[in-house]
């Protein structure tokens, strides 16, 4: 059985790879007719420990310090600076400065704090270092 996918699954009779479809030929091994239909078994849970229900009121307010990034109005939306160990997605339309913004703050974080990892999944790494030159 196939872990963790809904609905069924080919997988191959020789060498154990799963497809979504069925195919003439494994795209693995290369075996001709070796994908059997198969149904895929709930996901496994998650081997953490369970989620606990908090209600708000009685969450506690702790005063985290906070990273200033050197702009203030970023800052600012982010309630003093960016928390820690938090993930912040920004998001806009292409061409409103969103790179630009987050060049310029990975800057000042890794002055004062050390290396930034700059993750982006719509540019390559030549972009993003032809922006950070001209910056």
């Amino acid at each position: 059985m196939v872990k963790g996918l809904k609905g069924n699954m080919f997988v191959c009779r020789s060498c154990g790879t799963a497809s979504l479809r069925w195919m003439g030929r494994c795209p693995s091994c290369g075996e001709w007719d070796s994908l059997v239909e198969e149904p895929a078994s709930p996901p496994e849970k998650n081997a953490g420990p369970e989620a606990e229900v908090v209600s708000i009121s009685s969450a506690a307010h702790l005063n985290m310090d906070r990273i200033v990034t050197g702009n203030s109005e970023f800052d600012r939306v982010l309630g003093g600076g960016m928390v820690p160990g938090s993930l912040v997605l920004l998001g806009g339309e292409p061409g409103v400065g969103k790179s630009t913004l987050l060049l310029q703050i990975a800057e000042v974080i890794a002055a004062g704090k050390g290396k930034v990892l700059y993750v982006s999944g719509e540019e390559s790494a030549e972009q993003i270092k032809i922006r950070g030159d001209r910056l």
